[in-house]
C-alpha cells in the first residue's frame, strides 16, 4: 500500500483534531443542554459514537475522505441501532448494582426522574418500594430490559407504578396537550419482574395513555398487571402473565375503553386470568393467547376470563374473546374458561359479547353467561367439561352458531366429563349447527327449562343420552331440521335405558318439525306440534 506523504499526513492529522475538537464542543453543548432541556439521552450517546467512529476511521483508513468519514460517522450509529442507550445512560450509571442484594430502589428511581429509555443491562435489580412514574414529570418513558434483565420487588405494592393526568377519553378533542407532550405511550418492554413479598405486584396504571407491556414476564406477584381509576388504549402483548398468587391482568374499578390483549401466555395465577369488576369497560379484544389454569383449589369460584358487571355503575360490554386457548382446571371449585355476568349496579343488561373460534376445556363450566344480552358464540370446541359446555341464564337476543362440542373419549381419564347446554330463563335465542358427540348431562344434552322464544336448527347430535333435548317449560319455540342419533351397540351409551331424542313437559306453542330422529319422542300432544320428522326405531325403520 502506497504510504502517504508526511506533508499530506500532518495535514491531514491538523484536520481531524480540528474537527475532533469541533464535535468535542458539540457533544459538551447537548450533555448541557440535556440538563436543562432534558435533551433525549440517545443524543449526546450518539455524539459520542460519532467522535469515537470519525477519529477511528482518519487514523486506520487514511484513504478515506474527510466527508466520507464524517457521513460514516453521523449514519453509521443510526444503522447499527442508535437509540439504544450505552452504558452512561443505564440504571447502572445512577448506582444500581444488579446483583439481586443491593437494593436498587433509589437508584433507579434516580434513572427514572431523567426520563428517556431507562435501560437494564443484564443483572437482578432488588427493588423494596414502587418505582413511582410520574409522567407529567419523567415526560416519554420506556423501561426496556432485552430479556436479560430481573427487577425483583422485595416490598410492598407494584414494582413499577405509572401515574398520568389523562382525564379524557380515546376522542383525540379529549385528550389534553400535555399528554402528548410528555406522558402518551408509556413502554415496558423486555424486563422480568418477581415478587418477593407477599404483597408485591408487578405493573399498575393509573391514568394513562397508550400504556404499552410488550415482552414482559411477570411472576410471584399478587396481581401481576393492575389497571385502575382511568387508562385508554392499552396494549399488553406477547407477554408471560405466569404463576402469580392473585389476578394475572386485573382491571380494577377501571374506567377503560380500547385494551387489546394479544399473543401472550397468561397462566397459572390463582385469581383468575384477566378480571374485570366494578369500572366501566368498552373495547376488550383477547386474541391468539393460551390462558389456563387460572384458579385455585380453594376460594370463591373465579375464571380463566372473568367479567363481572355486578358493581359496575356502566355494565362491561364490546368485548371479543378470539382464537385463544383456554383451559384448566376441573380441579378448582366453580371453575369456568369464560364468565361473563352483564348485569349492572342498576339493573341493566349489557354484552355485545363476541367468543369465536376458541378451544376450550376441562373446567367445571366452559362458558357461563348470566344476565346479558347480544351475544355471540360461534366457531369454537368446547370439550372436557364437568358439568356443562354452556350455560346462559337469565339472556336474550343470544346467538350460538356452529360449534363442536365433542366429550373426545381420548380424555376420558382426565374427567369425569359431561358436557352439554343449558338453557334457564332465556329469551329470543338463536341455537344454530351444534355438532354434539358423546355428551352425558345429566338430564340432557341439550336442556331448555322456562324460556320462549327459541329456535333450535340444524344440528347434529351422535352418542349422547340419556336424553337428546328436553324442553321444559318452553313456550312459542321451534325445533327443526336436527338430526339426533342414538348410540350404536359397538358404541358406548351414556345414561341408563333407551335414548329420548326430544321430550317436551309443560310446554305451550312448540313446534317441533323436519327432525331425523334415531330414538323415542315424549312430547304430550297438549302444547307441542309435532310435524314432519322422521322417526327411526332400533331397528332404523322410519316411522312419521
Amino acid at each position: 500500500m502506497r504510504e502517504v506523504p508526511p506533508i499530506r499526513k500532518t495535514f491531514r492529522e491538523s484536520v481531524i483534531w480540528s474537527v475532533i475538537v469541533l464535535v468535542g464542543v458539540l457533544h459538551f453543548g447537548l450533555c448541557r443542554a440535556g440538563e436543562t432541556r432534558r435533551t433525549p439521552p440517545s443524543a449526546s450517546a450518539d455524539t459520542r459514537v460519532a467522535v469515537q467512529r470519525l477519529a477511528t476511521d482518519f487514523t486506520l483508513r487514511p484513504k478515506v475522505s474527510l466527508s466520507a468519514a464524517l457521513l460514516s460517522a453521523v449514519l453509521e450509529p443510526a444503522a447499527t441501532g442508535a437509540g439504544t442507550p450505552p452504558e452512561a445512560n443505564s440504571v447502572k450509571s445512577f448506582g444500581a448494582v444488579g446483583d439481586g442484594i443491593q437494593d436498587d430502589t433509589a437508584a433507579i428511581q434516580r434513572c427514572v426522574a431523567r426520563g428517556g429509555v431507562i435501560l437494564f443491562p443484564p443483572g437482578t435489580y432488588r427493588i423494596t418500594a414502587p418505582i413511582e412514574v410520574r409522567l407529567a414529570e419523567t415526560g416519554w418513558i420506556a423501561f426496556v430490559g432485552n430479556g436479560t434483565a430481573r427487577l425483583v420487588m422485595n416490598g410492598p405494592g407494584p414494582a413499577l407504578r405509572f401515574v398520568g393526568q389523562h382525564q379524557g377519553t380515546a376522542d383525540p378533542k379529549t385528550v389534553q396537550p400535555q399528554v402528548w407532550q410528555r406522558e402518551r405511550m408509556p413502554l415496558v418492554d423486555g424486563l422480568e419482574i418477581v415478587g418477593d413479598h407477599e404483597e408485591a405486584c408487578g405493573i399498575e396504571a393509573i391514568q394513562t395513555m397508550q400504556l404499552t407491556i410488550t415482552r414482559t414476564l411477570i411472576r410471584e406477584t399478587l396481581h401481576a398487571i393492575r389497571l385502575h381509576r382511568r387508562n385508554r388504549n392499552v396494549i399488553v402483548s406477547d407477554c408471560h402473565i405466569y404463576h402469580n398468587r392473585g389476578i394475572g391482568v386485573y382491571l380494577d374499578d377501571v374506567d377503560l375503553h380500547q385494551i387489546n390483549i394479544v399473543g401472550s401466555h397468561i397462566s397459572y395465577n390463582q385469581g383468575g386470568g384477566i378480571v374485570v369488576r366494578k369500572g366501566y369497560l368498552r373495547n376488550l379484544q383477547v386474541a391468539g393467547c393460551d390462558i389456563e389454569v387460572n384458579m385455585g383449589p380453594e376460594g370463591e369460584p373465579t375464571a380463566n376470563i372473568l367479567i363481572d358487571s355486578t358493581e359496575s355503575l356502566y355494565g362491561h360490554a364490546e368485548i371479543a374473546i378470539t382464537g385463544c386457548t383456554i383451559q384448566h382446571t376441573l380441579k378448582a371449585p366453580g371453575s369456568a374458561n369464560i364468565r361473563f355476568i352483564g348485569s349492572d349496579a342498576k339493573g341493566r343488561w349489557w354484552g355485545a359479547l363476541t367468543i369465536a373460534e376458541n378451544v376450550l376445556s376441562d373446567v367445571v363450566t366452559n362458558v357461563e353467561i348470566v344476565n346479558a344480552r347480544g351475544v355471540s358464540i360461534v366457531g369454537n370446541t368446547f370439550w372436557g367439561a364437568g358439568e356443562e359446555d354452556l350455560v346462559l341464564r337469565n339472556c336474550r337476543n343470544i346467538v350460538v352458531g356452529p360449534n363442536s362440542l365433542d366429550q373426545n373419549p381420548n380424555y376420558a381419564h382426565q374427567g369425569p366429563y359431561r358436557g352439554g347446554i343449558r338453557l334457564e330463563e332465556c329469551q329470543d335465542c338463536v341455537i344454530n349447527a351444534l355438532q354434539l358427540a358423546d355428551i352425558s348431562g345429566k338430564e340432557a344434552a341439550i336442556v331448555l327449562r322456562n324460556c320462549s322464544g327459541l329456535n333450535v336448527t340444524n344440528c347434529q347430535m351422535t352418542g349422547c343420552g340419556p336424553v337428546g333435548i328436553l324442553l321444559d317449560c318452553v313456550s312459542l319455540s321451534r325445533l327443526s331440521d336436527n338430526l339426533l342419533r342414538s348410540p350404536s351397540s359397538e358404541e358406548s351409551q351414556p345414561g341408563d335405558g333407551a335414548f329420548v331424542a326430544v321430550r317436551a313437559v309443560n310446554c305451550r306453542n312448540v313446534v317441533v318439525t323436519n327432525n331425523l330422529l334415531q330414538g323415542s319422542v315424549d312430547c304430550p300432544a297438549d302444547g307441542v306440534l309435532l310435524d314432519g320428522n322422521v322417526i327411526l326405531s332400533s331397528d332404523a325403520s322410519p316411522k312419521q
